[in-house]
């Protein structure tokens, strides 16, 4: 499980995922430490990942570094070997919560690349001090679970869901959407609401937000972060 040590500006995290895939199922398991500093993170970026289109999907953010590659944070089940993700037993204390902290590298791309789901990433109208204050609440909740375990639950404990309570909690007015938990809709929600980019309309910010062929011919390369986002419409140059 990831941890975090906060010292002032600067943080520590152990458990970092970069694995290293030939498939999905065939990879190189590499767990890394990162340093990072609080001062020189200064953006916030959302993704929106689909293992069928419809209205419900994954979500999951990355914080933006001006002096270090993007760090992932995806809150997602945690299964057993051979147990597969159920909604229904979901809600009935079935998987275990994690908080995979990673490269986009890892965590991007395993969704581009081999499982072959359709990603988007756009990114948030969130100045740099509400990015801290959410990467800091991030930070209390992975320590908080590496110490005493939760249950994920659908409705209540999921990605979707804890991201908007996390938001909240940094300073965001407090509103109910059902497309917090239609989360394969949550795009259209963060459009309304002026939290992306809205000088196109929606559905040509959309398909210009679909990074997949792109990842795919990243790959592998060094500055996949910055492929994926060369083409993206208003990103930070």
């Amino acid at each position: 499980m990831p941890r975090a040590v906060v010292n002032g500006d600067h943080v520590h995290l152990t458990g970092i995922r970069d694995f290293d895939y030939r498939t999905r199922d065939d990879f190189t398991v590499r767990y890394e430490g990162r340093d990072v500093l609080l001062s020189h993170l200064t953006g916030l970026d959302f993704y929106v990942s689909y293992f069928t289109q419809g209205p419900v999907g994954h979500t999951f953010v990355s914080f933006i570094f001006d002096n270090a590659p993007p760090l992932s944070i995806s809150i997602e089940t945690r299964p057993e070997v051979g147990e597969g993700f159920a909604p229904l037993a979901s809600l009935f204390k079935q998987f275990e919560l994690i908080y995979v902290v990673g490269t986009e590298r890892d965590l991007v791309r395993v969704r581009t690349n081999y499982r072959k789901e359709a990603v988007y990433l756009y990114h948030l109208n969130t100045s740099a001090e509400d990015a801290r204050r959410l990467f800091l609440v991030y930070l209390a909740r992975i320590n908080e679970l590496a110490d005493k375990p939760e249950f994920y639950h659908l409705l209540t404990n999921s990605c979707t869901i804890n991201i908007v309570r996390y938001a909240n909690a940094a300073g965001r007015p407090d509103r109910f959407d059902i497309r917090h938990i239609l989360n394969g809709l949550i795009d259209g929600y963060l459009y309304n609401s002026g939290r992306v980019d809205t000088t196109l309309p929606f559905d040509e910010l959309r398909r210009l937000s679909l990074i997949n062929e792109v990842a795919q011919t990243a790959d592998q390369s060094p500055d996949f972060s910055q492929r994926i986002r060369a083409s993206l419409p208003s990103f930070p140059r």
